[in-house]
């Protein structure tokens, strides 16, 4: 039982292994599409990449070539190939592409590669050396350096944004998706508009104003890419000579030198001669000759500007080997001072033993014990002489290989310059670079693979010409028809068997008409039933095709027919082209002139030649319906007649409605109502009451018994008084509403006010005063019972309060004024 699930365990994962492996190899070149799906979708992708760049351009896409070439190599099969492993660059592999020549490699290889490429710089190197200075690597193609910590560790996409971008069949393999937005090169501050795409970016499609080189035309919108424009007018700008101005067209940059010849004399000003106008400055070739300041010598400069300076042998002047200094006259030369030489020789070792003498000394001549180059040997000779001994060297060169083999090294080897020779990644050629470690650079030749014709060509590495599948070629194919068609179907040039005739077959049928289906003399028709199993574990057999003449099918060409009801014509093939049933209603006017016939689509009878076509016939439905006509506005009573031709009769019934004020029910016959204009219904549904609705002032309406709100300006008269309320008058209540009329006080209104103002004054003083005498008679009373106060017995202290004179006498004052103040009112 273990063993059985062990095996079967095995077996699953075999096959998973393998439908994995199918997925992958699936969508890991667009070599297995089919080739006119995949050149559909090709374009679909092409086009939604370029879509946000070509609507800056106005639809020019001339500036996108280079990039689409860079496109099309990465859909077509074998195109993109890493020059590390001459291997194909599949769609689900990581990647990494170089920024200088945008080349794709594997991100495994480029990873070995550059880890090669440092391991063979820093090898030479000692302990201490090693590590002190970043070396780079190099591009395998394009030779482009790098940094060390710029060597890939892990997979972008083409613009650097997405790390390990997901499979995605209708995007540029290895892409993101997203907006590229690197900056152009050379830089001028806007992004690339594609989707992220493999190659150079394109020039910048934006449009930017400018003005020429010379700065003299107006502003111009122009591409910014080709922002730098020549108005092609004289530059006009002044030379570096400052006599003459720039001759040439419009340019960029600093003008050319003047190119006019004038006569200009030299520095000194002896000799004048005809020079280029650029270069004024020049030298004869005379010696000076001013006396110098001594009076004994003359300059021998050769032609200068400026004063010609000191005497050179004037002042303290040093002897020959400059330990001693004298003062002498510029016409005497300096003696030697005796002393010994001792200036170092040219061996860096020994001095000069000479006395102090004029001129170089001469070559080292004492013996010593040297050393030969390598070290291995020692010899007593002239210290001038140099010592290499005829030992040969033994260590290996950098190559790892071979010997060094010359004599008395250094230790300091020189490079191999034997050829490597070894059989390159292509296994056609051999390594011609000198012989060095690790791997070999790729192959640099390139192999044409042709097509069928041999017309289209197409460079691949080398080494990749057996794999690679052969270019799509544009050319036609030029091979004779197999079907009975004169000419063939225009189609590119291929391998293989031509496709099938999709030119319309053309034969003519029984009926008349042209068959119009696609060339069927060629046809693959499955053969059954020539092999039978011999048993159930007997594994069937793929079936068998042959390519046979099919019989022409039934001729459809659409015949126009014309249903049983004459409602439509509809196009029927010419096979099946009979009367027919639309399956609609009839839709014939019945003889109420109401209804339309309801049967399915069927055949009338005319029963004369001048009957409209439109009418019902005896096959047609009868109409049992009542009348349904529309009534006129307002009424709600339906006709009482069946369905008949013509206008019902009028409508004689009583309504019963309620009046406008909604308190009366009137009885009104429906044809006055419902013909009555607005004047006339508002009359017949008034009740002749007054309104009982009640206005916003509080009064009752005055009109008769009417729709809608009621009138605002109230007539009811009502009174107004003044703020004193003495004064009053009647007046009509709208007007009071809208506050048009106001009641003021007058004089006599005012002089009351005042009185009864100084009355409520005088109270209210008399009240203080009587308040201040109350608390002094209790604070009299508490300090008499404090003084009287007695130990055994404690006895009530009764304190009467004498009343003011205003308390005693007011009411006999107040009286008499309000009887006055009410006969004056």
């Amino acid at each position: 039982g273990l063993s059985s699930q062990k095996k079967f365990d095995e077996i699953k994962r075999a096959n998973q292994a393998a439908a994995k492996k199918l997925v992958e190899d699936q969508f890991s070149s667009s070599s297995e599409e089919d080739d006119e799906d995949a050149e559909v979708k090709q374009g679909k992708i092409l086009d939604k990449t370029f879509t946000i760049y070509t609507s800056q351009t106005d639809g020019d896409a001339s500036e996108l070539e280079r990039t689409r070439q860079y496109m099309n190599e990465a859909f077509q099969s074998g195109a993109m190939t890493c020059l590390i492993c001459i291997a194909s660059v599949k769609r689900n592999q990581a990647v990494w592409s170089c920024c200088g020549c945008f080349c794709i490699f594997h991100l495994v290889c480029i990873q070995k590669w550059a880890r090669d490429s440092l391991f063979l710089v820093s090898s030479p190197l000692t302990d201490d050396d090693f590590g002190k200075k970043d070396y780079p690597w190099p591009c395998p193609k394009c030779r482009f350096e790098y940094k060390r910590s710029e060597t890939p560790s892990m997979y972008y996409c083409y613009c650097g944004k997405v790390e390990n971008p997901a499979l995605d069949p209708w995007l540029v393999p290895h892409s993101c998706g997203q907006i590229c937005e690197r900056e152009f090169k050379p830089s001028c501050g806007h992004k690339c508009l594609l989707l992220c795409h493999p190659g150079p970016c394109p020039p910048c499609p934006k449009m930017v104003t400018t003005t020429c080189h010379c700065k003299k035309a107006k502003p111009v919108p122009r591409r910014c890419s080709a922002k730098e424009w020549s108005c092609r007018l004289p530059c006009g700008r002044t030379l570096l000579c400052g006599q003459h101005t720039c001759e040439n067209p419009c340019h960029a940059g600093d003008c050319q030198p003047c190119p006019r010849v004038s006569r200009q004399r030299c520095i000194c000003g002896r000799q004048t001669a005809e020079r280029l106008c650029a270069s004024p400055q020049w030298q004869c070739d005379q010696a000076c000759g001013k006396p110098l300041p001594c009076g004994n010598h003359t300059c021998e400069q050769v032609c200068h500007a400026g004063p010609c300076g000191d005497c050179p042998r004037s002042g303290k002047r040093s002897c020959p080997c400059e330990k001693s200094r004298f003062t002498l006259p510029c016409t005497e030369d300096v003696p030697t001072c005796g002393d010994s030489c001792d200036k170092v020789l040219e061996c860096g070792i020994h001095k000069c033993s000479q006395r102090c003498h004029r001129g170089p000394c001469e070559i080292c001549r004492q013996e010593v014990e040297k050393q030969c180059r390598c070290g291995k040997h020692t010899k007593r000779m002239p210290c001038h002489k140099p010592y290499l001994c005829e030992t040969k060297c033994t260590k290996i060169r950098d190559c790892q290989k071979h010997q060094c083999r010359r004599k008395c090294c250094s230790g300091n080897c020189p490079p191999c310059d034997q050829v490597c020779g070894r059989t390159l990644g292509c296994r056609n050629h051999k390594c011609p670079s000198g012989c060095h470690r690790g791997s070999c650079n790729p192959c640099p030749e390139t192999v044409d693979v042709k097509c069928n014709c041999g017309k289209t060509v197409i460079k691949v590495p080398c080494g990749r010409e057996r794999t690679i599948k052969p270019p799509k070629c544009k050319q036609l194919c030029s091979r004779p028809p197999t079907c009975h068609h004169p000419t063939q179907e225009k189609h590119y040039c291929h391998f293989g068997r031509c496709p099938p005739c999709r030119q319309s077959c053309q034969k003519t049928l029984k009926c008349g008409h042209l068959c119009p289906v696609a060339c069927h003399d060629e046809a693959l028709v499955k053969q059954t039933g020539l092999h039978h199993s011999a048993g159930p574990w007997e594994q069937p057999s793929k079936p068998a095709f042959i390519q046979t003449a099919l019989p022409c099918p039934p001729c459809e060409v659409p015949i126009p027919v014309e249903c049983l009801g004459q409602h439509e014509i509809s196009p029927l093939p010419c096979h099946s082209a009979n009367p027919y049933s639309c399956k609609r209603f009839c839709g014939r006017l019945l003889v109420c002139q109401n209804h339309t016939c309801m049967k399915e689509c069927h055949h009338v009878t005319k029963l004369n030649s001048s009957a409209d076509g439109k009418k019902a016939g005896p096959e047609c439905s009868q109409c049992e319906e009542g009348c349904t006509k529309s009534r006129p506005s307002g009424c709600p009573h339906r006709c009482v007649l069946p369905c008949h031709p013509g206008d019902c009769p009028s409508c004689l019934q009583m309504l019963k409605i309620k009046c406008h004020c909604k308190l009366s029910i009137l009885y009104i016959e429906c044809l006055k109502l419902t013909c009555a204009d607005l004047k006339e219904k508002e009359l017949l549904i008034s009740c002749k009451n007054q309104c009982p609705k009640e206005l916003p002032c509080g009064h009752r309406c005055k009109e008769i018994c009417h729709s809608g709100s009621c009138p605002l300006n109230c007539s009811q008269k009502v009174k107004l008084r003044c703020l004193c309320k003495r004064l009053k008058k009647e007046i009509q209540c709208s007007k009071i509403q809208e506050g048009q009329v106001s009641l003021e006080c007058d004089a006599l209104c005012k002089e009351m006010k005042r009185k009864a103002s100084e009355i409520k004054e005088a109270e209210a003083k008399a009240a203080i005063e009587e308040e201040k005498r109350r608390q002094q008679a209790e604070l009299e009373a508490f300090e008499n019972r404090l003084k009287g106060r007695r130990k055994n017995k404690r006895r009530k202290d009764e304190v009467e309060v004498e009343q003011s004179a205003w308390q005693k006498y007011k009411n006999l004052i107040m009286l008499p004024m309000f009887g006055v103040a009410v006969v004056m009112v």
